[in-house]
C-alpha cells in the first residue's frame, strides 16, 4: 500500500481507501491530494476540517449544476461530496454533534447524486424487530428474477459507501444489490439505534425476508457477503441460514476479540467500538466481543463460499483467512493476494481489481 504519510498506517490508509473509490466518482485524486497536504498529522479536528471543507466545496458544484439542469455534472459532483463527507466524519468520536450532521450532509448528498443515476437504487428499510435496516436496491439489469447479493459491512463503513466499492462491479455482472446497514452500522446505529450483535443471522434472516418478496429477485440465487469485521458476519449468516445459496467472505475474521486484544484502550476506533457494541468502557466492549467468532460455526456452513484477503492485512492478519478456510467443510476457494502486489490490504481497498475474482466467482456460482 502507498503510505501518504509513512509513520502512520491507519490515515494512511483511509487516504488509500478513498482514492480507491475514484474509478466510480467518490474522489478524484487531485482533489484528495491537496486535502491531505492541509492535513496536520495526528489532529483529529484537521481532518474533519479539511474533507469537511473539501466536501462543501464539492457539494455547492453540485447544487450549482442542478440550478443549471447540468444532471450529468451534478451527479458526479453529490456523488463524490457524499464520500467527502463520509471521511471527513470518519474519526468523529459518537458523542461529537458534528458527527451525526456530518453523516446526514452525505446521505443527503449521495441520494441526490444516486437518484440521477441511469438506474438510480431504491432507498429500503427493511424490518427488523420493532424497527428497520436502512439500506439500497440495486436492481439487476437483467430485470426480474434475477441473482442478488445481500451485503453488510464493517466497524465503520456505511451502505452508501458500497455503491462506490462493489456495486458496479455487480451490476455489470447481472447481480443485483441489497446494501444494507446492519446492526451497529451507518444508519442502523446512527439513527435508528441498533447496536451490534455476535448472533448475526438475526439480521441476515431478515435481509432475506425482505428480498425474497421483491419481483425483481429470484429466492433461489441470493448470496450474502460482508466486509472487514463483516468477514465474521457473513460467515455466521451463511451458518445459521442456510437460504442464501453462497458466502463472499470479503476479508476474513475468524476471531474479532483478537483483533483487538493488542490494540491499546485509546486506539482511534475504541470509541467508535463502544458505541457500535452499545457499552459504556472499553472492556465491556473487549468483553463483548468474546462472542464475535467461528470456533465450531465455520464448519455448518453449507453453501459455496468464496475467501478474499490481502497478505499485508494490517487490521484482520491473514491467518483469520486460513483459518476460517481449513475450518469450513463446504466447497471452498481462497484467494490470498500476495504481499508484491497492490489490493494486498484490507478489503483490497488500494486496488479494487484485486476483488474482480470474488465478482466473477459470484457471478457463475449465482
Amino acid at each position: 500500500m502507498w503510505y501518504f504519510w509513512p509513520e502512520n498506517y491507519m490515515w494512511s490508509y483511509q487516504v488509500s481507501r478513498i482514492l480507491g473509490h475514484s474509478v466510480y466518482g467518490g474522489s478524484q485524486f487531485a482533489e484528495c491530494l491537496q486535502a491531505a497536504q492541509r492535513i496536520k498529522l495526528g489532529d483529529y479536528d484537521s481532518w474533519f476540517t479539511e474533507w469537511n471543507r473539501l466536501g462543501d466545496r464539492v457539494l455547492a458544484l453540485a447544487n450549482e449544476a442542478i440550478e443549471n439542469e447540468n444532471i450529468e455534472t451534478a451527479r458526479v459532483h453529490y456523488l463524490r461530496a457524499a464520500d467527502y463527507f463520509r471521511l471527513g466524519e470518519f474519526f468523529l468520536q459518537p458523542e461529537d454533534p458534528r458527527k451525526l450532521e456530518t453523516y446526514m450532509k452525505g446521505i443527503e448528498a449521495f441520494r441526490k447524486g444516486a437518484a440521477l443515476l441511469p438506474n438510480p437504487p431504491e432507498a429500503i428499510q427493511i424490518p427488523y424487530e420493532d424497527s428497520f435496516l436502512p439500506g439500497y436496491f440495486y436492481k439487476s439489469p437483467k430485470g426480474d428474477n434475477a441473482p442478488v447479493v445481500v451485503m453488510f459491512g464493517g466497524l465503520d463503513s456505511t451502505a452508501e459507501e458500497m455503491y462506490f466499492a462493489l456495486a458496479p462491479y455487480l451490476l455489470e455482472r447481472g447481480i443485483g444489490l441489497i446494501a444494507v446497514d446492519g446492526p451497529g452500522q451507518g444508519g442502523a446505529l446512527r439513527l435508528n439505534n441498533i447496536t451490534s450483535r455476535y448472533d448475526y443471522e438475526k439480521a441476515g434472516t431478515a435481509a432475506l425476508e425482505w428480498a425474497i418478496q421483491q419481483s425483481a429477485v429470484d429466492p433461489d440465487r441470493i448470496g450474502i457477503m460482508a466486509w472487514s469485521m463483516g468477514g465474521y458476519m457473513a460467515a455466521r449468516i451463511a451458518a445459521f441460514e442456510p437460504r442464501y445459496k453462497v458466502c463472499g467472505i470479503f476479508s476474513a475474521v475468524y476471531d474479532y476479540s483478537e483483533m483487538w486484544a493488542n490494540r491499546p484502550d485509546d486506539h482511534p476506533l475504541s470509541n467508535i467500538l463502544k458505541h457500535v457494541v452499545g457499552v459504556e468502557t472499553i472492556s465491556e466492549a473487549r468483553e463483548k466481543l468474546t462472542n464475535y467468532h467461528l470456533r465450531g460455526i465455520a464448519e455448518k456452513i453449507k453453501c459455496p463460499t468464496y475467501i478474499l484477503h490481502g497478505e499485508e492485512d494490517r487490521q484482520a492478519n491473514v491467518e483469520h483467512a486460513y483459518r476460517v478456510y481449513n475450518a469450513l467443510t463446504c466447497p471452498k476457494w481462497l484467494n490470498i493476494v500476495p504481499s508484491e502486489k497492490t489490493g494486498d490490504v484490507h478489503c483490497q481497498a488500494d486496488n479494487h481489481t484485486q476483488s474482480y475474482p470474488l465478482f466473477d466467482w459470484l457471478k457463475n456460482q449465482l
